[in-house]
């Protein structure tokens, strides 16, 4: 058997699995990505409600310009540090064309497909 075939035992390289993959997509939904309103209505702890007079404080300094631009900045870095961080994960992935443009969901499925057929090679 050659080292582009998986322990499974004839079901195509690693690319071939990975393609397969991306065009069957994934239809369950995942327990971890709870929307804004999912995640309030959850049984958490956390979510109960607070002291009404701390939160009408929080509300009315949210709403200030001052809190609104310090925000978007700390969200624009933390999203560049995100882009940056997928983009020098992309450049360790091997695809053709090499400079394919893959979204970030292709990304991670790929590295993943890439790190289990690495550790196939390593244990062949």
């Amino acid at each position: 058997m050659s080292q582009a075939r998986n322990r499974r035992g004839g079901e195509g390289t690693w690319r071939e699995r990975l393609s397969k993959r991306l065009r069957r997509g994934s239809s369950a939904p995942s327990k971890m990505m709870l929307s804004p309103d999912q995640a309030a209505d959850s049984d958490h702890p956390s979510s109960a409600p607070s002291d009404p007079d701390r939160e009408e404080k929080r509300r009315r300094r949210r709403a200030t310009a001052k809190y609104r631009s310090a925000h978007a900045t700390r969200e624009r870095i933390r999203v560049e540090a995100f882009n940056l961080a997928f983009a020098e994960l992309r450049k360790l992935l091997p695809t053709l064309p090499p400079d394919k443009k893959l979204s970030k969901i292709e990304i991670l499925r790929l590295a993943i497909c890439y790190i289990s057929y690495l550790n196939h090679v390593l244990d062949v």
